[in-house]
C-alpha cells in the first residue's frame, strides 16, 4: 500500500523525487515504530492512539516539533490516500492534533551586503584578450547569485533552468515551480544583458556535450561539460556571501528572503510578490510583512516622545 502511494505522488501529483524519497523514510520510521517492515503496514490493524504514540515517542526522543510536524504530514497523506481509494473506512489522523512549529522570521541579505557582493564580484565583458572557461566560470558564479536575488527564484528552480527558458530580449525568465508549476519573472535590463553574454560564450564552449541547453554548467576533470546542479548552487552561493555577509547563513533561500523583503520594503505589494516567489498562498508570503531593525528604529526614533532623535528635533526647533 505505502509502496502504490508513493508512487502516486510521484506519478501523478509530480512532487520531486526529493519529496517522494522524504516521505518514504518518514513512512518507513512510522512502520518501525510499529514494529512492521513497509511491506507489512496493515491500516486496519491501527487506530488514532498509534499515531498519537509515535507521535509522542519523537518529541519525548528529543525531535524538533518541526519534524514531527512533517512526519505526521506523511502519514496524514497516506491516509487521504486510501481514503479516497475505499481502502480505509476512517481517516485515523483526522483527529491527531499536530505540535504547533514555530516559524522564525525569515533572514535576509543587508543592501549594503548586497552591494559589496556586486562591488567585488562584478565580470567586465567578454573580450578576446580572456580565457573563455574561466571568464565563463567566474561569469556563472557573479549570475546565480543576482539571478537568486533580482528575481527570488528557489535553488533548484535556477538549478533547472534550461537557455530556452531565458527570453533576454523580452527580459523575462520561464520558471517550474513545486510540482512543476509553471510562473515567469521579469529581469532587468542590465541582467538580461549580462544573461545574454554568458550564453554567447558558454554555447560556443558546451556545443556537442549534453549539457549544452542546460543553463547552469560545470566542466568536469575529464573536460565533459556537465549540468551544475543544485548542490553546486548552494555551494557558490555559501562561498560568495560568505565573503561580504556577517550572517551565520548563506544559503540560496536567503537570497529569496532577501528578495521579498526588499520587494516589500520597497513598495511592491503583497499579492504580486506572492505571485513573483511562485507562493500557492497568501500566508506564506505573509511572513515577509516584518520591518528591518533599520527601519524599526527609524521609526521609534521619529515617532516616540522618549526617543533622543525626536527630543533632539523637538529642542531644535524651540530654538
Amino acid at each position: 500500500m505505502i509502496k502504490r502511494f508513493l508512487d502516486h505522488i510521484a506519478i501523478e501529483k509530480r512532487y520531486s523525487e526529493r519529496t517522494v524519497k522524504e516521505y518514504g523514510d518518514d513512512l518507513r520510521a512510522w512502520c518501525a515504530f510499529l514494529g512492521w517492515e513497509i511491506e507489512d503496514f496493515d491500516p486496519k490493524q491501527l487506530d488514532a492512539e498509534d499515531v498519537k504514540a509515535w507521535m509522542l515517542q519523537m518529541l519525548e526522543d528529543g525531535q524538533s516539533p518541526r519534524s514531527v510536524k512533517r512526519r505526521l504530514s506523511a502519514v496524514k497523506s497516506l491516509y487521504r490516500f486510501l481514503l479516497s481509494l475505499g481502502l480505509v473506512k476512517v481517516n485515523i489522523t483526522r483527529t491527531v492534533i499536530v505540535p504547533k512549529a514555530d516559524k522564525p522570521l525569515p533572514i535576509f541579505f543587508r543592501e549594503s551586503e548586497m552591494e559589496a557582493f556586486k562591488q567585488q564580484n562584478k565580470v567586465p565583458s567578454y573580450d578576446e584578450g580572456m580565457d573563455k572557461e574561466e571568464w565563463l566560470e567566474v561569469m556563472r558564479d557573479y549570475l546565480l547569485v543576482e539571478m537568486l536575488y533580482q528575481t527570488g527564484m528557489r535553488r533548484a528552480e535556477l538549478a533547472a533552468l534550461e537557455d530556452k527558458d531565458v527570453d533576454v530580449q523580452g527580459r523575462q525568465i520561464r520558471v517550474f515551480g513545486k510540482r512543476r508549476k509553471e510562473r515567469i519573472v521579469p529581469m532587468g535590463e542590465q541582467l538580461a544583458k549580462e544573461i545574454g553574454e554568458y550564453l554567447a560564450v558558454k554555447r560556443e564552449l558546451v556545443a556537442g556535450n549534453e549539457a549544452f541547453g542546460t543553463f547552469l554548467v560545470r566542466k568536469k576533470k575529464n573536460g565533459e561539460w556537465v549540468a551544475l546542479g543544485a548542490a553546486g548552487v548552494y555551494n557558490i552561493v555559501r562561498a560568495r556571501m560568505g565573503e561580504v555577509s556577517t550572517l551565520k547563513k548563506h544559503s540560496p533561500h536567503v537570497l529569496r528572503h532577501t528578495f521579498a523583503t526588499t520587494m516589500l520594503n520597497n513598495g511592491a505589494d503583497i499579492r504580486s510578490i506572492q505571485t513573483l516567489l511562485g507562493h500557492s498562498s497568501l500566508e506564506a508570503t505573509q511572513v515577509y510583512t516584518h520591518t528591518t531593525f533599520e527601519q524599526m528604529k527609524e521609526v521609534y526614533e521619529t515617532a516616540h516622545p522618549r526617543s533622543l532623535t525626536r527630543k533632539s528635533k523637538v529642542g531644535n526647533q524651540d530654538e
